[in-house]
């Protein structure tokens, strides 16, 4: 399963540069993207009430400006055979605060691994993960995160369902 696309335009935390100004027209651009990002640009231009080309130069401005990070497929990991979900809270060593980046970077790699926070609070992150059964999330779990010198302990929690609030909302 792929990872979003990136795109250009962002800071070496993944966030858009600080201070980017949207006006009412970039918001309802992003608005109908976030709900439907293959809406067709004379789609999404009538919608915000806009030409065409002016729409095509915005969307493209806000990819540019980092706003915009990226597109991609979101795809049911059931759909590949994954269909046990879990979040698992990671607590790295206090001795290990050095490796934060480089620990999310290596999970992020890792084919189950769905989305990968960098949080705050008891724990420094939780790792969204798709698996086939709970044998192969009990392997994940042991292989790549407890096995690891960095990780204090780890906390799985099985995902149920997920729903996207924002979806189908016209």
């Amino acid at each position: 399963m792929s990872k979003t696309d990136s795109a250009g335009g962002v800071g070496a935390s993944g966030h858009p540069p600080a201070g980017v100004a949207l006006d009412d027209i970039d918001r309802v651009l992003l608005d109908h993207l976030a709900r439907d990002g293959r809406m067709t640009n004379n789609a999404l231009a009538a919608a915000a009430g806009i030409a065409p080309s002016t729409c095509l130069g915005r969307v493209r401005a806000l990819v540019q400006r980092g706003v915009i990070r990226g597109f991609h497929a979101d795809i049911d990991p059931a759909a590949l055979g994954r269909s046990l979900q879990a979040m698992i809270a990671v607590r790295l060593r206090a001795s290990a605060r050095r490796q934060l980046a480089e620990f999310g970077a290596r999970v992020s790699a890792l084919e189950e691994v769905l989305n990968v926070y960098f949080i705050a609070g008891a724990d420094d992150y939780l790792v969204h993960v798709a698996t086939a059964n709970t044998d192969e999330l009990r392997a994940f779990v042991l292989n790549h995160l407890s096995a690891h010198p960095a990780v204090a302990s780890t906390e799985t929690i099985l995902i149920f369902e997920h729903m996207r609030p924002r979806a189908g909302t016209d």
